[in-house]
């Protein structure tokens, strides 16, 4: 009889295997270990799966079987393989198993080692381990942590066999021991079969000669007086402490409270020796086996220990032989001042961690197969960072893997940010699952928008609730058998008046979208059309109106009152900016056609690919995320500058949003540039990165070969490309996940919006002034002619003593505050329409070209939801030329005193009265008379000069 197989009749000693692959098992070598050499369990761990699975293609083919069915999370793909595998080794140990009357013949699957500091965690992915994997021979493998000792005895007391992992010290085996003992005697208490149940307390060998043996070099090293002693430890004492907690069993289970299980067929908890390869070269190869043999023990063996024991091994008792000499040992080593009740702290420590880096390994094997499966289906990222930003972000992304940032991002763990409220704003992560549970009803209301013949619908909100659904307008496009989709998010007259000449109110339905329901916008919007409708259609008017808002809100009961045609509700755990996939973006989305669940599945993919169990060097939203912050942290490249290839360009807007009222606040944050045209390296500053969406089956070669012009002249760029316009959302979540990363290397709160709020309060007061008193308050410029008007606070204008010379030297002066590393911004408080754009981005691109500052250009008083965040709370590097204008003629809105014409001077006034509060560099021009067009041209041409 061969070594191996004499252990267990001889000796009493079990064998168990540490390794478990696929191959193995279907290929009939598990069988055949348990036929040649008496096998009798099976171990595995994370480093067990990470080498089966990622360090081969001997998974290919099921990852890819999954994948061809549809997509599945990174956890789940890694699940499936492994529990197959458990099962399979379980069925081949199933006879052990019954003719050791349930004593043997067990496979062992850990619980996640992210796990390994949560009891209730612990617990529950225990139990579902032991329902998924539904084998009576498996065991779950729980470390010996402090968290992890109750959960040992809570599922024990389910009736659950299970393997205790990391044990190193004596003390805490007992711990385990009792723990194992109450539970089960519990479970009988509860009518349970003790007898059916099975425990191993895994007691780890080498790892003790491995940290035991260094500290006793650093002594000697340090020059300890007495070396030998020091020496004569160095290999002893991991034998030493087992057969120590040899006795220790004995000892526990020889008392009366065991004895009464034992009585009714209870199965005593087994030591296994673990960690039993030796690492040491110049010990034997056998040392671990030989001599730790004895009875009512297991030791499992990796394939190579194995191999040496089958080939040289000598079968004798040993684990109670020279038990004087065991304790001599201990006593040694406490003399030499290491304890070794800290090196097993110490030692399950790193055991964890060590089984953390393996899964993380493990995960990012499969999450990268996944992508390859995925092809072009996942929208592609690539990220060209030179030094000393590659660094940055390179540490970044190692850090939020070694702290586990991205599972406590999805856990909802406000200390990955400031510790504030963060945790009350997460509901953005998982609301695509929960939306995809109602896509039936966004399907019925598509039906219901189609027969019902309206031939438009228009979206009346502002930020998050209009500027994520403009982006499907322009992107999607009119859906044939449905309406056009139009959004106004804009309170000046002109435009007002616009949106209503280019529909037919009697075929027209709107969506009023507020979260808060208290928006001074969608308000007066609300008010405008309705009473228009009423006026057209009579007491049908409600029909024609849908109202999305979170629950309990003033909107809620407006649209009630008023009889909405329906009601969409929002989460109140989600902010408007990262609202886009919820019902404030799906609702304009099914209205106009989009296929809602063909949407969210798109998402879905970016979801499944930025998620918990994705380790950050493959996780698509921490890579940008981080790339952003290192960009901002290590090089001052914190202008974020979008290029889009056409049909995806209104995609900034969206991300503008999103980026800087997330992390526009504190004196930090990044500033998105949104619709710059790309141009050649010269006209930029050293204060960019670039992100550069590219539409594969639109792509602009003038664009491609702009970005890699940039590239070659060291710019940052970040690539991400799109197969066709159907996968945009999958760069809603991308980007959200990314901000979130971002503000959290910021140091920031990503989900309030501070300044926001000031804007609003001011807005508020000044136009609840002016319906009492029946106008806003005068106002004195610090110059006027016949159509442009000057204005400032006091402090700008000391700074700007030119003014009074007017626009020309105004513009000139208020220009040459700007310094390298700054942005212009341009706030026009007018209708946004070709025309006005064309105008000003002209002026923006000459100044951009001349002086290489980052610029913007953005339309009062939609930015004000927006990057007005970032403007005031960000970082002091903005320079503001607000322009405003008096409207053609103003538009009145039943049930107010005032008109739109005033909504839209106070939401001016306010935005430049909290930027001067800010400190801020800023002055108004005013165009005075209604003519726009003309007034814009004028300022236009007064910024070209100013730059000659």
């Amino acid at each position: 009889m061969n070594p191996l197989k004499a252990l267990f009749p001889e000796q009493g000693q079990a064998v168990w295997l540490d390794f478990v692959a696929r191959g193995f098992v279907l290929d009939g070598k598990l069988k055949a270990l348990v036929d040649a050499d008496g096998l009798r369990g099976v171990t595995s761990n994370p480093s067990i799966f990470e080498k089966a699975i990622g360090g081969s293609q001997e998974y290919d083919a099921a990852l890819k079987s999954v994948m061809d069915e549809g997509d599945a999370r990174v956890i789940d793909l890694y699940e499936g393989c492994a529990i197959a595998d458990i099962q399979a080794a379980a069925d081949v140990l199933r006879p052990v198993y019954e003719a050791s009357d349930g004593a043997d013949g067990y496979v062992s699957l850990e619980v996640s080692p992210y796990l390994a500091l949560n009891t209730e965690d612990t617990l529950d992915e225990a139990r579902r381990l032991h329902r998924t994997v539904a084998r009576d021979n498996l065991m779950v493998k729980v470390p010996a942590t402090r968290e992890g000792i109750p959960a040992i005895r809570a599922l024990t007391a389910d009736g659950i066999s299970i393997n205790v992992t990391l044990l190193f010290s004596v003390e805490t085996y007992e711990a385990v021991a009792r723990a194992f003992i109450d539970g089960l005697e519990e479970f009988g208490a509860k009518g349970g079969d003790v007898s059916k149940v099975a425990s191993v307390a895994s007691f780890f060998i080498s790892r003790i000669d491995v940290a035991v043996d260094k500290a006793l070099d650093d002594k000697i090293a340090a020059g300890s007086a007495d070396k030998a002693p020091l020496e004569a430890l160095k290999g002893k004492v991991a034998i030493a402490n087992a057969k120590l907690a040899y006795q220790r069993f004995k000892s526990v289970f020889s008392e009366a409270k065991w004895q009464a299980l034992a009585a009714k067929g209870a199965k005593a908890q087994r030591l296994l020796w673990a960690s039993t390869g030796v690492k040491n070269k110049a010990y034997s190869d056998v040392l671990y086996v030989e001599e730790l043999i004895g009875p009512d023990t297991v030791n499992t063996m990796p394939p190579a220990t194995m191999d040496a024991f089958r080939d040289h091994g000598t079968v004798k008792a040993a684990i109670e032989t020279d038990l004087d000499g065991a304790r001599a040992v201990m006593d040694g080593l406490a003399r030499a001042g290491i304890d070794i009740e800290q090196v097993g702290d110490q030692l399950v420590d790193e055991g964890v961690q060590l089984f953390i880096d393996a899964a993380d390994k493990l995960l990012g094997a499969v999450a990268g197969k996944r992508i390859d499966f995925l092809g072009p289906k996942l929208d592609g990222q690539t990220l060209v960072l030179p030094e000393p930003i590659a660094a940055e972000a390179k540490k970044a992304v190692e850090a939020w893997r070694a702290s586990g940032a991205i599972r406590r991002l999805w856990a909802h763990d406000k200390t990955v940010w400031s510790n504030a409220d963060e945790d009350k704003w997460l509901g953005w992560l998982r609301i695509v699952e929960d939306e995809l549970a109602h896509v039936s009803d966004y399907a019925a209301f598509a039906d219901d928008v189609r027969q019902t013949g309206f031939t438009d619908v228009v979206v009346l909100g502002m930020g998050g609730s209009s500027l994520g659904p403009e982006v499907l307008a322009e992107t999607f496009g009119h859906r044939d058998g449905f309406p056009t989709l139009r959004i106004l998010d804009s309170t000046d007259p002109d435009q007002v008046r616009e949106t209503e000449a280019a529909i037919t109110l009697e075929t027209t339905l709107f969506i009023v979208a507020s979260k808060s329901g208290s928006t001074l916008e969608p308000n007066v919007f609300r008010d405008y059309f309705l009473g228009r409708m009423k006026a057209a259609v009579g007491e049908r008017a409600g029909a024609h109106f849908v109202a999305v808002t979170d629950p309990g809100s003033a909107m809620e009961a407006a649209a009630k009152a008023d009889n909405f045609r329906k009601i969409f509700y929002g989460v109140k755990q989600i902010g408007g900016r990262y609202s886009v996939l919820s019902a404030f973006g799906l609702v304009p989305a099914a209205a106009s056609g989009i296929d809602v669940k063909a949407f969210l599945d798109t998402a879905r993919t970016m979801v499944r690919s930025c998620g918990p169990a994705v380790p950050p060097a493959q996780n698509p939203g921490v890579l940008l995320g981080t790339a952003l912050g290192a960009a901002a942290l290590a090089a001052g490249r914190d202008k974020v500058t979008f290029i889009a290839s056409p049909g995806i360009d209104t995609f900034g807007a969206w991300a503008e949003q999103l980026i800087a009222e997330s992390t526009g606040k504190d004196g930090h944050g990044l500033i998105p540039i949104d619709g710059e045209p790309v141009d050649v390296p010269a006209v930029y500053g050293l204060d960019r990165i670039f992100v550069y969406l590219r539409l594969d089956n639109r792509a602009d070669a003038r664009q491609d070969e702009a970005v890699r012009s940039l590239e070659r002249e060291g710019h940052p760029v970040v690539h991400i490309t799109l197969a066709n316009e159907e996968q945009l959302p999958q760069e809603f979540f991308r980007f959200e996940i990314a901000t979130a990363v971002a503000g959290a290397m910021l140091g920031i709160n990503p989900f309030d919006q501070p300044d926001v709020e000031a804007s609003k309060i001011e807005t508020k007061k000044l136009f609840d002034a002016a319906e009492a008193s029946g106008a806003l308050p005068a106002e004195t410029p610090l110059f006027s002619d016949d159509t442009i008007a000057l204005y400032a606070d006091p402090k700008n204008a000391g700074a700007l003593p030119q003014a009074s010379d007017g626009l020309d030297a105004a513009l000139k002066a208020h220009l040459g505050r700007a310094k390298a590393g700054d942005y212009v911004a341009l706030l026009a408080y007018v209708a946004r329409n070709p025309k006005h754009h064309a105008i000003l981005q002209d002026a923006r691109v000459a100044l951009r070209d001349k002086t290489r500052l980052a610029t913007c250009l953005e339309f009062g008083p939609r930015f004000l939801h927006s990057t007005g965040q970032a403007y005031k709370g960000g970082p002091d590097t903005g320079l503001f030329l607000q322009i405003t204008a008096d409207p053609s003629e103003d538009l009145s809105i039943p049930g107010r005193t005032l008109g739109f014409g005033t909504v839209v001077a106070a939401q001016a006034r306010g935005d430049f009265s909290v930027l001067a509060e800010r400190g801020r560099r800023a002055l108004r021009v005013h165009i005075r008379g209604g003519d726009v067009e003309a007034g814009l041209k004028r300022i236009a041409a007064a910024l070209k000069a100013a730059l000659a």
